[in-house]
């Protein structure tokens, strides 16, 4: 037996908030200013959108060690964070997160038009978020009455490292039956999910506009003028360069065009 490089996709994996929903990845971050604040500790909401894509433990985690978070956090409480205050923002933000969902659940512009062109052409759709499973089954619930849905969902609880680990990537190509990983495309809007699907071989296309590194609603991207539209795309690609995407677009209703030029790249020979 030979190893042949696949000459067609079978998969596309894709994120969910920023990526699928919740335009402008509005309903994590937001819930981490208010657990903190519930502890009396003030953090904004770039702040809190910092770590974004990591699994929400790590995430808070990852904000505790922040300096200026660590100090407001020591003046607030009475010590430095540990391990059992993350723990405990966690254990706030998780009913606060459940409870909130709903209000930033409608889909993405053009996530349905074109997951539906994908399944036309033989493609499987794979997901996962840095979402636990209790909120992720809120997620696709709300979606799929919203008439999104995907053949399989990994959330960031359900694997042993969450991203920039590929485990859950990984746990999409076992479960569609992946013949190889460089038939895969992970579709992501945050660095971590990016260097996901880089660590597990796959081509990856990061989303400059519809997620949480711009943070804009659709309403704001929508209102932005061709210059400023792709300035913002520029400056957010430039962003995403350390984790090195194969390719950078707005939103998902771009993802059609770049799926027809890796096919081309795979019938070259080429891998990710």
């Amino acid at each position: 037996m030979h190893y042949q490089t696949p000459q067609r996709l079978q998969a596309v994996i894709c994120d969910w908030a920023g990526t699928l929903v919740d335009f402008g990845s509005f309903a994590p971050t937001q819930i981490f200013v208010e657990a903190f604040a519930e502890l009396g500790v003030a953090i904004s909401l770039e702040e809190a959108r910092g770590p974004m894509g990591m699994g929400k433990w790590d995430h808070i985690r990852t904000l505790c060690n922040q300096p200026a978070i660590a100090e407001r956090f020591a003046e607030a409480v009475g010590h430095a964070p540990t391990d059992s205050d993350v723990t405990a923002l966690y254990e706030r933000f998780m009913p606060l997160q459940i409870a909130k969902i709903a209000d930033h659940s409608a889909v993405i512009p053009g996530a349905l038009d074109t997951l539906a062109m994908l399944r036309a052409q033989g493609l499987k759709i794979g997901s996962c978020s840095g979402y636990p499973l209790v909120v992720m089954e809120k997620v696709v619930a709300l979606a799929g009455a919203n008439g999104l849905q995907v053949d399989h969902v990994v959330a960031t609880d359900e694997v042993p490292n969450g991203r920039p680990h590929p485990s859950q990537a990984l746990a999409n190509v076992i479960a569609l039956g992946v013949s190889d990983v460089a038939a895969c495309v992970k579709v992501d809007d945050t660095t971590p999910g990016i260097l996901e699907g880089r660590s597990a071989g796959m081509w990856t296309v990061a989303l400059t506009c519809s997620g949480n590194a711009l943070g804009l609603t659709f309403d704001q991207y929508q209102a932005l003028s061709e210059v400023e539209c792709q300035a913002a795309h520029e400056r957010v690609a430039a962003e995403f360069a350390s984790s090195q995407p194969h390719y950078c677009i707005e939103t998902i209703a771009e993802l059609p065009k770049v799926i027809e030029a890796i096919h081309s790249r795979l019938q070259q020979g080429e891998r990710p």
